[in-house]
């Protein structure tokens, strides 16, 4: 392969017929100019963009700093091993832009916020372990420490490049439907559920899967009968929550529950109101 641009010391741009490649390799491009050949022993990664996504790439790598990139690169590197599964090359971009200019902020001293960072971390935990793992590298590498709301920030970037994945306004919908229905459920008993507990993690592990399955268009388990009447009148308080607060879903999102599912969600409520 020859240089066709030099990109930065760890990245150039090759010419393979009429089509772009990005390749990676550290120091790949040190004292290298255009038509230099690259040795095969320094190439890391290569990759093709659609040319209007290697352009933003390409301006990406020329004009942030190296550690970014190479910190972005990295965990992606990372993330491709822990998932077992390759990444779109999108992430590339989107990851590495936002990583920098989280950095950035940071080094400013404003402040990184995520209202959705609880429940990104129970609908996305491997990813959520990853963005863990990135904090302490960047930790190590840059001497900088991010706040748990950025290790969200960069789940929700790895979960949306997951290949046949959901888009990131999709991931970010089903967060919200889980955070809109907890406030739901504070605002309706008048408490403050407590996010570490573990009767909110089981909740929210119940309701992630039940959105799964009305995703999916399968059916959910039926209730017996004098089961669910027994929770009716036994957990009357809690059964009146969870069904005013799927009714707003419905009216918010048009996600609609059987009424095996209120009950089984009560039961999740009553745990809470017992803390």
């Amino acid at each position: 392969m020859r240089i066709f641009r030099v990109l930065n010391n760890n990245a150039v741009v090759v010419l393979e017929g009429k089509k772009e490649k990005i390749v990676f390799g550290n120091g790949i491009a040190f004292q290298k100019k255009k038509n230099d050949i690259i040795p095969k022993e320094k190439i890391e990664k290569v990759f093709l963009l659609h040319e209007q996504s290697s352009a933003k790439f390409q301006q990406i790598l020329a004009t942030l700093p190296e550690e970014h990139i190479e910190l972005a690169e990295k965990v992606i590197s990372y993330a491709e091993g822990y998932l077992q599964e390759p990444l779109h090359d999108h992430i590339h971009i989107a990851l590495t832009d936002h990583l920098s200019f989280a950095l950035e902020r940071i080094k400013q001293g404003l402040a990184i916020q995520n209202k959705l960072t609880n429940e990104i971390k129970f609908l996305y935990k491997k990813e959520f372990e990853i963005g863990l793992w990135a904090k302490e590298e960047i930790k190590k590498e840059l001497d900088v420490v991010i706040p748990l709301d950025e290790v969200a920030h960069i789940a929700l970037h790895l979960h949306t490049a997951k290949l046949g994945g959901h888009s990131m306004m999709e991931s970010l919908e089903k967060a919200t439907i889980l955070r809109d229905f907890v406030e739901q459920v504070e605002n309706i008993l008048k408490i403050n559920i407590e996010e570490s507990s573990i009767n909110y993690q089981r909740l929210i592990t119940h309701l992630r899967f039940a959105l799964n399955r009305i995703e999916i268009k399968k059916e959910f388990e039926p209730i017996d009968h004098d089961m669910l009447s027994l929770i009716k009148d036994k957990y009357e308080a809690a059964y009146g929550c969870a069904k005013a607060a799927v009714e707003f879903l419905e009216q918010e999102y048009g996600i609609r529950f059987p009424e095996s599912e209120v009950a089984y969600i009560s039961l999740h409520i009553q745990r809470l109101t017992n803390e």
